[in-house]
């Protein structure tokens, strides 16, 4: 038979908890998919100009030649899946998981073949139940041409496709077109003066020079966390209204702060101009506004005097000159400095990208071997290579983290962050977890208001076996970063309550935290094991058959655990959820 070649949307969906509901009531199950595809899918895809290539028994692909009609069509479906399960128990509802692809296809008769309808069913694989997730091509073509939201989840790795693949989440799917959002309750000041700093507009007319202004935003953001009496929100909250329109009041309530800074950036050749403004949350009133300019070797010093500054301006008794002085500068090498903004900007957007990531640290490095952020970085990359699966050297991996972190905490002075960064690799790759608690302890006596620095600290209490602590830490973590995480803390917070046994605790936020970021394997492993240990055997295998489907490495190396009870608990639960996993 003769093949030949075509551009094709494909759309992959399937049942959610398929195996469940057949073991629960297999003939109910059967004639109620029969009902959705006659009453709803078969209509739906019709109306949107799409062909059925095949059916299995729990999912299809449809082909689209309008890549817009692909779209419609799966938001469509899921809007109406709601009223469809009105009245029928959670656990009997029928949820359907959508990924959708736009890619070159091998026609066969009627049937299609090729990466393109590979990788529509990888990103179905990593979709929620009830969830449209679609590629890069979908995100490009349609962005422009539908009324939806598009949550980027960065760059995932899937199986058997050579490169990574940018997955995008199409959200309020159920209600896009129809139901405006509610706003989330306002969170309560602090007792102190609070600040979240905006990121700044890229004014150089070069979208390649983002980083550099998200760079910028980041050192500020430093810098004025370490006056203690000001309670700082983390970068990755204040980076969720990147590339909105902007209401300071409402920033103001969904982030707890009394005081909101924006800026923007402009490079140009030599010459840097930095803008700002601070503005009174609460009221909308611009309390100050100025501009710097000097030369790209003086950007230190501008950070400084933006961030002292605004200091001056919050708390006029204090002498914010000290704010610079006390910053310090972990390297005066511009070419070190901006390939660690690359190489960070790669760790940030959870993209997949670690070994690139982890390139860009070494040749910064290279160029500046005291460079204690990229040395810290460095040591996290070795050690995410590992966690994902990614390594192609584990033991070497393991010697170079070590050895990054090593050398990060020779250089670290009085860094917080160079100091939890390089805590966090060495716990996890075996060095004695003592140490490393009251080395994070340090870390957060240095900046109370270091988000990420309690998120490490509730990951080495993990680890080292105290659960409870760890859950206390990663709600600090939630306060000072409520919009974005500054690493997956409701995996944390799951998996704590996971080995206290907790386990109707642990599922929802393992759930948040899967939900949160695909790509991160570790949340579906403990809620496998967690399901398997409930007694919810289909569920678990069906997570193991989806853990299959991604990665080689269904049961990881779990010696970070340090608590023998709570390593077993884990690995006995992913045994039992492969075992007769079909």
């Amino acid at each position: 038979m003769s093949q030949t070649r075509r551009l094709a949307a494909i759309l992959a969906a399937d049942v959610a908890g398929y195996s469940r509901l057949m073991g629960v009531d297999e003939e109910g199950t059967l004639e109620r998919l029969k009902a959705l595809r006659r009453e709803l899918l078969d209509p739906k895809i019709a109306v949107h100009n799409g062909r059925i290539v095949k059916t299995t028994g729990d999912g299809m692909l449809v082909e689209f030649a309008s890549v817009v009609d692909a779209v419609r069509c799966a938001v469509s479906v899921q809007q109406a899946m709601p009223e469809r399960n009105t009245g029928i128990a959670a656990d009997s509802r029928i949820e359907l998981r959508i990924g959708i692809n736009l890619g070159d296809v091998i026609v066969e008769g009627e049937d299609l073949y090729g990466d393109g309808v590979n990788i529509a069913a990888r990103i179905e694989a990593l979709a929620d139940p009830g969830g449209v997730f679609v590629s890069n091509t979908v995100h490009d073509h349609v962005r422009d041409r539908l009324p939806f939201i598009f949550e980027d989840l960065g760059e995932q790795q899937v199986k058997n496709i050579a490169r990574p693949v940018r997955v995008y989440r199409v959200r309020d799917v159920r209600a896009a077109e129809s139901t405006p959002a509610h706003s989330p309750p306002a969170l309560a000041l602090p007792d102190k003066p609070s600040i979240a700093v905006l990121p700044f507009q890229n004014m150089s007319g070069d979208p390649e020079q983002e980083y550099f202004a998200d760079g910028m935003v980041e050192e500020i953001i430093t810098a004025l966390s370490r006056i203690r009496w000001l309670f700082v929100i983390a970068r990755n909250s204040s980076f969720t209204y990147k590339g909105q329109a902007i209401d300071v009041k409402q920033v103001g309530r969904e982030l707890g702060v009394r005081y909101v800074l924006e800026g923007s950036v402009r490079k140009a050749g030599s010459r840097v101009r930095i803008t700002g403004q601070l503005i009174d949350a609460a009221t909308s009133a611009h309390l100050w506004a100025d501009r710097f300019d000097g030369l790209l070797q003086d950007v230190f010093d501008m950070q400084d005097q933006v961030a002292s500054s605004v200091a001056g301006v919050i708390e006029p008794a204090l002498q914010a000159a000290e704010t610079a002085r006390s910053a310090g500068r972990s390297t005066t090498d511009l070419t070190a400095y901006d390939l660690y903004l690359r190489g960070y900007a790669m760790v940030m957007s959870r993209s997949g990208q670690t070994p690139e990531a982890l390139l860009l640290m070494e040749q910064a490095i290279a160029r500046d071997p005291g460079y204690g952020p990229a040395l810290a970085w460095a040591a996290f990359c070795c050690a995410r290579l590992m966690i994902d699966g990614e390594s192609q050297d584990l033991p070497g991996d393991r010697q170079k983290g070590i050895d990054f972190a090593r050398r990060a905490l020779k250089v670290a002075g009085d860094d917080p962050a160079i100091i939890a960064n390089a805590a966090e690799a060495l716990a996890y790759f075996g060095e004695d977890i003592g140490t490393m608690m009251t080395l994070v302890d340090r870390s957060l006596a240095l900046n109370p208001n270091f988000a990420r620095g309690w998120h490490v600290s509730a990951n080495i209490r993990f680890w080292g076996g105290y659960p409870d602590t760890a859950i206390e830490h990663a709600g600090m973590a939630l306060r000072l970063s409520p919009r974005a995480r500054v690493g997956n803390t409701f995996f944390r917070i799951g998996a704590a309550h996971f080995v206290s046994r907790r386990f109707d605790k642990a599922v929802p936020n393992l759930l948040i935290a899967i939900e949160e970021d695909p790509s991160f394997l570790n949340p579906r492993r403990f809620l496998a094991a967690c399901y398997a240990h409930m007694g919810r055997l289909d569920d678990a295998r069906e997570l193991v058959a989806r853990l299959r489907a991604i990665t080689r490495n269904v049961i990881p190396d779990a010696s970070y655990l340090r608590n023998p009870e709570h390593r077993e608990l884990f690995l006995s639960g992913l045994r039992l959820a492969m075992s007769e996993e079909t």
